[in-house]
């Protein structure tokens, strides 16, 4: 699963390269995981340059080693690795747990009066654990709408509400979806009779108040001396999931750092032979992130343009036909970070060994850049910067 986790990952920095040239002082929160996942549907059923230019932006290129003479049947066959590791991926992600809530949500939905072609609902029902749902775009653009936000609503938990803003399906022929929900509980938990109001920098001169959470304790942890910046890993209950913390020196270091990472960089950095186990006392702010995109200008940015282009999109692996293209890709996610963790009896096992260790500090009371991963596959679920709690 390395290939596709590394291919993932690349196309995560790709979107965050975007997003941080539009939102220059903003927060930002995505999951490439869950956008891939749901773009990778659509490229099952490309054909020609459509899906050359998918596979490219996608990194898939990377993943899969033979990209000439393409049929649907090809793609599940020779350059199936792709789609056969994402299946592999998503029912790893979606093993039932009580440590935490994480949904992942993708769904197509085509115009009614598009046939889809049988071997693709099969394949996409197989390998990306969704469906095709028929809805009336023409007729009832308005009702179709209501029925797509509606089942958003029901997979976030009810914290992802109005998806698809009014108006916004006329003449279209397919929607791709996708939203996710994250809540994950520390494994071990911040006491909250700690948690005190502290000044958040958003850059030298303006600070704001915040519910800073506050913790010493062991965790895995580095210093880049090269970067001006720190890295810390704060696993969740269950330890299948952490959050990464890039915290740069300055007040207003964040800029150089976001300048600096790269894909390759990132995973160096956060190998276990890079991360150390440390004695930290750690100031985390409370954070409540809920970001939307609309990702049909980002990816055309990035080189995927034909498939939303009249003339040229060629999704004939869909339906049979080339009069298929692709309106709209919107992503939504949300995520809240707290005190919560896990019952104290569960936590008491972690320090050891280490009394003797220099505490290091690493409080995030300025700029910082997170990301949640999925350790077994070592796959990045969600990327965000937090710029103003």
């Amino acid at each position: 699963m390395n290939s596709l986790s590394a291919a993932n990952t690349h196309f995560a920095f790709d979107l965050f390269q975007q997003f941080k040239t539009s939102k220059k002082d903003d927060n930002i929160f995505y999951s490439p995981l869950s956008i891939s996942a749901a773009l990778a549907m659509t490229y099952l059923g490309a054909k020609e340059n459509t899906a050359f230019e998918m596979e490219k932006v996608l990194h898939f290129n990377e993943v899969t080693e033979n990209t000439e003479g393409r049929t649907t049947t090809d793609d599940v066959e020779k350059l199936g690795n792709v789609h056969h590791q994402f299946q592999k991926l998503l029912t790893e992600l979606k093993k039932p747990t009580d440590a935490y809530e994480l949904n992942i949500a993708n769904k197509l939905y085509g115009e009614k009066n598009y046939q889809f072609l049988q071997e693709y609902m099969d394949n996409v029902k197989k390998f990306y654990l969704t469906s095709v749902e028929s809805v009336d775009f023409s007729n009832a653009p308005e009702e179709s709408r209501k029925k797509i936000n509606s089942w958003v609503e029901s997979q976030t938990h009810e914290k992802i509400k109005d998806l698809l803003p009014k108006n916004s399906l006329e003449f279209t022929r397919l929607v791709l979806v996708n939203a996710i929900y994250f809540k994950g509980q520390w494994d071990i938990k911040f006491d909250k009779k700690n948690t005190l109001e502290k000044e958040f920098w958003l850059n030298r001169d303006t600070s704001k108040p915040v519910q800073m959470m506050k913790q010493v304790n062991v965790f895995k942890f580095t210093s880049l001396e090269d970067i001006q910046a720190k890295i810390l890993e704060i696993p969740y209950k269950g330890k299948d999931l952490s959050m990464m913390l890039l915290l740069p020196d300055e007040v207003d270091g964040l800029q150089k750092l976001e300048d600096q990472l790269t894909a390759e960089k990132l995973i160096k950095w956060t190998s276990s032979q890079n991360m150390r186990d440390n004695y930290v006392d750690l100031y985390l702010p409370r954070f409540k992130v809920e970001e939307t995109y609309d990702l049909k200008d980002t990816l055309r940015a990035l080189g995927m343009a034909d498939v939303f282009n009249p003339q040229r999109a060629n999704l004939s692996g869909m339906t049979g036909m080339k009069d298929l293209l692709l309106s709209k890709v919107i992503h939504k996610s949300f995520v809240e970070v707290t005190e919560e963790g896990t019952e104290a009896a569960s936590s008491t096992a972690v320090v050891v060994k280490v009394r003797s260790l220099p505490t290091h500090p690493f409080h995030c009371d300025h700029p910082f850049l997170f990301f949640i991963r999925h350790n077994k596959t070592n796959s990045i679920l969600f990327l965000g910067r937090v710029s103003s709690p």
